[in-house]
């Protein structure tokens, strides 16, 4: 992975078209942080890749030959957990939506993101913090189940831990939400990590829409 330091996030693209490969690598490598390592055409390709090149962070394109994204997502988080997926495509079907993130996407971005968006996502992914786009997470909203008891594992959250929890539902990482509320980095990871133990929710994608959800990320 990458770090503080010098070192850029790897980045793998995967599209079955050329053209938008070659406009996402003209415009990523633009980017000081970000170093594009690869590129597939296909789920298949992609899995070799990774496997190849250890990327930080795979763009994943959803409906593509020999394998689709969403079977290539699952492989790739159990052969590399440490990868970090962000399914990026031009459908926002609830199904599609639900399942990426049950296998693992870390976000979930259609094509019309602004470019500003989608570098903010992948710098996101690599430290394993979400971003969905705001139609994604609407969609999303309607399929999580809640989990058990829901009702009253809210009620366990501080009053900290809830404003932490909105924030989450608003798609901040980490940095910006102890900006936002005058506390180090640290003290929000702490809060997360509790905030999951407390609704046994399974990662931040989860915590996030279940705050769209509840309405806790409102305004």
């Amino acid at each position: 992975m990458a770090t503080d330091g010098n070192e850029s996030v790897k980045v793998l693209i995967v599209d079955d078209h050329a053209v938008v490969r070659q406009g996402l690598i003209t415009f990523l490598e633009l980017q000081d942080e970000i170093e594009v390592v690869g590129e597939a055409s296909n789920g298949k390709e992609a899995l070799q890749k990774v496997k190849e090149l250890h990327p930080d962070v795979v763009l994943m394109d959803l409906v593509m030959p020999v394998m689709d994204g969403l079977t290539a997502i699952k492989e790739i988080k159990l052969m590399r957990p440490e990868t970090e997926v962000i399914a990026l495509t031009s459908f926002a079907d609830d199904e599609k939506v639900f399942t990426a993130i049950r296998s693992g996407a870390t976000g979930y971005l259609l094509k019309d993101v602004q470019p500003q968006d989608l570098v903010k996502a992948v710098l996101a992914a690599e430290r394993g913090e979400v971003q969905l786009h705001p139609e994604v997470a609407k969609k999303l909203m309607h399929e999580v189940l809640a989990p058990p008891k829901e009702a009253d594992a809210i009620e366990e959250l501080t009053e900290r831990e809830r404003e932490v929890l909105g924030l989450l539902g608003k798609g901040m990482s980490n940095k910006e939400i102890a900006r936002d509320l005058s506390v180090s980095e640290k003290t929000v990871k702490a809060h997360v990590s509790s905030i999951l133990n407390k609704l046994n929710l399974p990662g931040r994608t989860h915590a996030a829409l279940y705050a769209v959800k509840r309405g806790i990320a409102a305004n």
